[in-house]
């Protein structure tokens, strides 16, 4: 890729680019994941609790249970923190000069990427069941209200599981690449230059392949026929 220096960050050196910055996978998905993780919370805490008549008591639409609604917040809001987090380390990856600096970084990310990711997307699978289950048994609220919020809950929650374990086979792509990429020739091979060249002509009608000289006979030259007798 041009302009990528050592694990798939910028050039050491080179100027900031926004645009280059956000088309990159890792930053990509982690802004996916940090609207995912909006998405789920703020349905749920939006019209994901319901007042009853008798008591005015907040009940969860997900069948009352309160553990599912809480459940699902509590792991949004800690994966839109989390998100927030990777992508400012992404930020600060792109302005690290040393390769040896970037190759640290790159560890703990993928240590931390491997057990928080794989792990957050093993609990976003969770969450997806859990609220699932939970709302399958409930009874349609009054008006249909706050049905389409925990919907979206459930249908993001499902779409955050591959999302943060795409995140996760990222960060361990960015490792496999290592620092070759920081000491990659910046050019190509021209394939227009021929590899071998042809051989000599051999054979008698050789002569045949030649013309005549491309200039005629200078003053101090002798063409062929002009022979003059020398002067005593």
């Amino acid at each position: 890729m041009e302009g990528t220096g050592a694990y798939g960050g910028g050039k050491a050196g080179s100027a900031f680019d926004p645009i280059a910055f956000v088309k990159r996978p890792q930053v990509i998905l982690r802004l996916v994941c940090w609207l995912f993780s909006v998405v789920v919370f703020g349905c749920i805490s939006s019209e994901g609790w319901m007042k009853t008549d008798k008591d005015e008591k907040e009940v969860c639409l997900y069948n009352g249970d309160s553990n599912a609604c809480n459940y699902g917040v509590g792991i949004s809001v800690i994966a839109f923190l989390a998100s927030m987090g990777f992508i400012a380390g992404e930020y600060l990856f792109e302005q690290m000069s040393s390769v040896k600096t970037r190759k640290h970084y790159v560890l703990a990310d993928l240590g931390f990427s491997v057990m928080f990711l794989g792990f957050w997307a093993f609990l976003y699978f969770v969450g997806f069941w859990y609220l699932a289950s939970q709302w399958g048994k409930s009874s349609t609220p009054p008006n249909k209200y706050g049905v389409n919020n925990v919907q979206a809950a459930i249908a993001f929650s499902f779409f955050s599981m591959f999302t943060w374990g795409a995140s996760a086979f990222y960060a361990y792509q960015r490792f496999r690449q290592g620092g070759d990429a920081a000491f990659a020739p910046s050019y190509e091979a021209d394939s227009a230059i021929p590899t071998s060249y042809p051989s000599y002509p051999s054979g008698a009608d050789n002569d045949t392949h030649y013309q005549e000289p491309p200039f005629s006979a200078g003053i101090n030259q002798r063409a062929s026929g002009d022979f003059s007798a020398p002067a005593y």
